[in-house]
């Protein structure tokens, strides 16, 4: 299952390092996201959610959820009951409320302080989970899969969007100089947090992509698990059921 990497050379667990990085650049998280993808982050988002039907999901939990995004977009896609988003990070919440407040959104969707690997809810409670960019900053990550199995419902549906390596020469060699040297450097002039952007790269390049994480999906209990690479392999959408 890939070995662990931390933001920072420092003690303390991946986990409170990873709130605490998230803490700090979230004010440029999103404007940094558009400038690093070209834009490109915003149609995987609304392919991954594409893959939930939304007659049958009316209660969607989003791990991770950050600035809310995802929420937001499920909100105008699927137009569900609820929409539960959970996050470490209290700065990312504040921003994604603001965003939510701003669009009318806030009967609909509640954001809320939560870990990954210790949900607040009950067994069998969310008709789909959604997870985009969080699952590679998971401290163990087959316990955050298992976690979010049991509060899904029977017949529920996992979506999960993440980075994963690109395979094809010589995307993958341009690619890879532009993930390890260039994006690090961008997001060094432009974040308070100067290690965020070298920790995605190592992140990812230790984070189980396709075939091995849909083992570890299998792993957790979940069925009919799938993959499907976007642009050239640089995200992955995947797809279980419980």
């Amino acid at each position: 299952m890939g070995k662990t990497v931390k933001p920072y050379q420092a003690d303390g667990s991946k986990k409170e390092q990873v709130s605490k990085m998230f803490d700090n650049i979230a004010p440029s998280y999103d404007l940094l996201n558009r400038l690093l993808s070209l834009g490109i982050d915003r149609s995987w988002r609304k392919k991954a959610i594409r893959l939930l039907d939304p007659a049958k999901a009316k209660t969607v939990l989003d791990v991770a959820t950050g600035t809310a995004d995802v929420a937001i977009e499920i909100a105008r896609q699927l137009k569900p009951e609820k929409i539960i988003g959970v996050d470490i990070a209290q700065q990312m919440l504040e921003i994604g409320r603001e965003k939510v407040s701003k669009r009318g959104l806030a009967e609909v969707i509640e954001l809320q302080l939560g870990d990954s690997e210790n949900l607040p809810f009950e067994s069998n409670t969310f008709d789909a989970i959604t997870v985009a960019f969080g699952v590679r900053n998971f401290e163990d990550l087959g316990k955050g899969l298992s976690e979010m199995q049991r509060v899904l419902k029977p017949g529920g549906k996992l979506v999960v969007l993440e980075f994963s390596r690109p395979r094809i020469f010589p995307f993958k060699q341009l690619f890879n100089l532009y993930f390890r040297y260039l994006l690090p450097l961008i997001g060094r002039l432009t974040s308070k947090d100067p290690k965020a952007y070298s920790y995605l790269y190592e992140s990812v390049q230790a984070f189980p992509d396709r075939e091995n994480f849909v083992t570890e999906l299998g792993k957790a209990g979940y069925t009919e698990a799938s993959y499907r690479p976007l642009t050239l392999g640089i995200c992955s959408i995947y797809s279980a059921s419980k």
